[in-house]
């Protein structure tokens, strides 16, 4: 999005662990409503593994009000947007039709882009057998940010090891540390995966090691231990700088794919590509160019998004801010005896235009429901696309800019997304300050609630929704939480809790500082939840998300912008300070 990089550096960058200190409470709970739904039992219910994409394909003629779309030409398609939602005063013309077109890796228009069969994910728990969180918010319904159990007793946040990264100056603006969503990748690597990218004996017999891979804002991506924040390899150099979450392959295999967000380095364009690093020679073996001719943007390339891979299908999926949805063959092949890694990518396009639309640009990272996938865009739309032929199945006007991740939770009522856009294009025109939270029905598009929270525009700096929501499961299994910017003043915010079944207000929280950072679910040995995240007054809080209490807070010397993952009772995460933070729940 074009207000990314006009972003400014409005905290102090204090660096070093003497800048890191336990802070008094800072926030009020302002309301808090009834909780008519709170489940009886904290237990979750197991989900399959069931990974055959012919078994867990959906028909798109079974879905409620399906049509095919018109066939304009050799791959090249047209359908009506699902109608506006409410009062949409800003737009000039709501409504009206949204058009794609299919490519192969030449730039060809392609008649059948399922030809290969079909592409589906299962449960969220069949995205990865390998422990940790290996892509942005955990699995493919983007509702696992955090991995396994976690012993807490105080309620405390302790810093336990620090690790400092750099800064990029670029379109005029300071870029320090990590930031938006930039969330850290935990990965429990197999035993052969490990021997093979050469880590040390004792790394390669420990059953408990965990990796962090980090890319930054300085272009680098840090390989780091989770227990001490030693660095396991030296930091991948890339040429650009990185504003969004990597992904791992999630079969283990040392491979990771990552986008560049920044081609500007202290006034020396780079160009813009979203990257395969080989985590075995350390070293980039493949790059998509983000300047891309069949694009509808082709002077802006940049990739925020956080890749899937459908390890049943060896198949990676990327929008990216060019406004072309990428469908990638892999053809991936490790093989740990020998300690290879290679892929031989095959490449597929699908490029939309709008009627609402002129950027085209998606920020946020691509959910998966079965064979359907989603995503939204700078200017509103929000995408729901068939995974197997690159058919958009339907498209929703969600009424402004929305750079946050959707998540998805499959229930025995059906599947349903969670979303919230930002003020921004409406804020420009001055109409409709409010971001609009919704619950929206994942076969149809069909709005299920709406929630709308009063909030400032600011061009710079967005307010509203920029944050992923947390899916409640176990006790708060019937909430779903959002943090939101800028709604009292330019400066605060408020983290609240929805009932999921009525989108009604069960709690709100005042904030001192708005947060962009999406809150993190722990889940403690003893089945309570508890909740972490951090704002842009260097703040990172734990909260009981039954209510709302505040439990901690700890100052990390400078704006927690991005978001943070967890593994047991350690928490990663980056700060504008410059550092990368292992933190502990104590």
């Amino acid at each position: 999005m074009g207000s990314t990089f006009s972003r400014r550096t409005l905290f102090g960058l204090a660096g070093g662990l003497a800048s890191v200190a336990a802070v008094g409470l800072t926030s009020s709970r302002l309301a808090e409503g009834p909780r008519p739904n709170r489940p009886a039992s904290a237990a979750v219910t197991a989900e399959s593994l069931a990974t055959d994409p012919a078994a867990l394909a959906i028909p798109l003629t079974s879905i409620p009000g399906y049509r095919p779309p018109a066939v304009v030409g050799t791959g090249s398609y047209r359908r009506p947007l699902t109608g506006p939602l409410g009062t949409l005063s800003w737009r000039d013309a709501p409504g009206g039709d949204i058009a794609w077109q299919v490519y192969d890796q030449r730039d060809r228009p392609l008649a059948d882009a399922g030809t290969g069969g079909p592409t589906a994910f299962g449960s969220a728990a069949s995205y990865t057998r390998v422990p940790g969180v290996l892509t942005f918010r955990g699995n493919h319904e983007r509702s696992a940010p955090a991995y396994g159990v976690a012993d807490i007793r105080r309620k405390r946040l302790e810093v336990v090891w620090s690790q400092a990264d750099g800064v990029s100056h670029s379109y005029g603006s300071v870029f320090p540390g990590t930031g938006w969503t930039g969330q850290p990748l935990l990965v429990q690597w197999p035993k052969a995966t490990k021997a093979a990218m050469g880590l040390t004996a004792a790394q390669v017999n420990d059953p408990g090691f965990v990796e962090v891979i980090q890319p930054a804002f300085d272009g680098k991506i840090y390989r780091l231990d989770l227990a001490t924040g030693a660095q396991t390899r030296p930091p991948i150099v890339a040429s650009g700088g990185f504003k969004g979450t990597g992904s791992i392959d999630p079969r283990g295999y040392p491979m990771l794919y990552a986008g560049q967000g920044l081609n500007d380095n202290d006034g020396t364009l780079v160009p813009w590509g979203f990257k395969a690093y080989d985590l075995i020679t350390n070293k980039e073996v493949w790059r998509l160019n983000g300047q891309d001719a069949v694009s509808h943007r082709p002077s802006w390339g940049a990739f925020d998004s956080s890749c899937l891979i459908n390890a049943a299908t060896d198949t990676l999926v990327e929008p990216a801010e060019n406004g072309i949805v990428y469908k990638v063959q892999l053809n991936s092949r490790f093989d740990p005896v020998a300690k290879t890694m290679s892929i031989d990518p095959q490449v597929t396009k699908m490029v939309y235009r709008s009627t609402l639309s002129n950027q085209y640009g998606v920020e946020s990272s691509a959910a998966a429901y079965r064979n359907l996938l989603y995503a939204t865009d700078n200017d509103g739309t929000l995408l729901c696309w068939d995974a197997t032929g690159l058919e958009i199945v339907w498209a929703l006007d969600v009424g402004d800019n929305d750079d946050s991740t959707l998540s998805i939770e499959e229930t025995a009522a059906g599947a349903f997304l969670y979303n919230a856009n930002s003020v921004g294009w409406r804020g420009a025109n001055r109409a409709g300050m409010v971001t609009n939270i919704r619950k929206i029905d994942a076969l149809t598009g069909q709005v299920m609630w709406q929630h709308d929270v009063p909030c400032y525009y600011n061009d710079a700096v967005k307010g509203g929704c920029e944050s992923t929501p947390l899916v409640g499961r176990g006790e708060i299994g019937d909430l779903v939480l959002f943090t939101v910017a800028k709604t009292t003043s330019q400066a605060e915010g408020e983290i609240m809790a929805l009932d999921k079944a009525t989108g009604r207000v069960v709690w709100d929280r005042h904030l001192d500082h708005y947060a962009w950072s999406s809150p993190v679910a722990l889940t403690g040995t003893d089945g309570h939840q508890y909740v972490v995240f951090g704002d842009s007054g260097g703040l990172f809080h734990l909260i009981d998300p039954n209510t709302g209490e505040e439990y901690d807070a700890i100052s990390l010397g400078g704006n927690v912008e991005a978001s943070a993952s967890a593994f047991g009772n350690m928490i990663v995460v980056g700060s504008y300070a410059q550092r990368i933070y292992g933190i502990r729940v104590s």
